[in-house]
């Protein structure tokens, strides 16, 4: 799709790669929503992007939260115009340090699967109908390898994130010939507050910054028009395509 002119929304925007993606989404001149729940946090990230010349806007909001999922629909829609990139990055890992399972209580398994599942499941509920009557949008999932990998201590946010990679499989398969595409986006082990919460000992001299893997994921939106709808990508994995990303 072509980021040019787009209306964006990114949620978990005001820090991480969730900031670093609207900063880059702006700088290529889409019109950008941003979500977090810290209101002072992501209106300092969207004024930081109106400063630099982009559009951007911060809203402030919990994902988990059922009540809020249609008022920050509209908000956004009403500030950058109906929606056409969707990018689900809010996530939550629920407690730290990690417990395993058997020491982790049902209600923090709930609020993990609100935020990192049922979330993105009413966002996209609230705007794909919209996408699909225009003919055409991009909903991206950010994911994890904790989706495929049975890390031990993991197992609220893996099992959140192996639904959500099938979620997007679903919607793919039954919003076909819609227009509508969506993506699953694993971006690696990125130099985060989120990672430094989950594993405080790792040496984090390897890990990448998420500003070096923003300029990936835009290749992957520029290309996802000739993307299998519902495929999961690996940001260490993909070979940028010439021409890729429309300007």
């Amino acid at each position: 799709m072509q980021v040019r002119g787009a209306a964006a929304m990114v949620t978990g925007a005001s820090r991480g790669l969730g900031a670093a993606l609207a900063r880059a989404l702006a700088r290529e001149g889409a019109r950008v929503a941003l979500v977090a729940r810290g209101r002072e946090e992501v209106e300092r990230v969207a004024a930081e992007i109106r400063a630099d010349g982009g559009e951007a806007h911060g809203l402030a909001g919990d994902v988990g939260d059922k009540e809020q999922i249609h008022r920050l629909a509209g908000a956004a829609a009403a500030l950058v115009g109906p929606v056409d990139l969707l990018v689900h990055n809010a996530s939550t890992l629920g407690r730290t340090p990690l417990p395993l399972l058997l020491d982790t209580d049902c209600e923090e398994m709930e609020r993990v699967l609100a935020v990192n599942l049922v979330g993105p499941f009413r966002l996209t509920r609230a705007l794909a109908g919209s996408m699909a009557l225009r003919g055409g949008g991009l909903v991206l999932h950010v994911t994890s390898d904790a989706g495929l990998t049975p890390y031990a201590g993991w197992g609220a946010y893996g099992v959140s994130k192996a639904a959500l990679d099938h979620l997007g499989r679903i919607w793919a398969a039954e919003l076909e010939g819609s227009g509508v595409r969506f993506l699953t986006v694993d971006p690696g082990e990125l130099d985060t507050q989120m990672h430094a919460e989950a594993m405080p000992d790792a040496d984090r001299s390897g890990l990448a910054r998420p500003e070096a893997v923003v300029e990936t994921i835009l290749d992957m939106i520029g290309a996802a028009d000739g993307i299998p709808s519902g495929a999961r990508l690996e940001a260490s994995a993909w070979v940028p395509r010439p021409a890729a990303r429309a300007s």
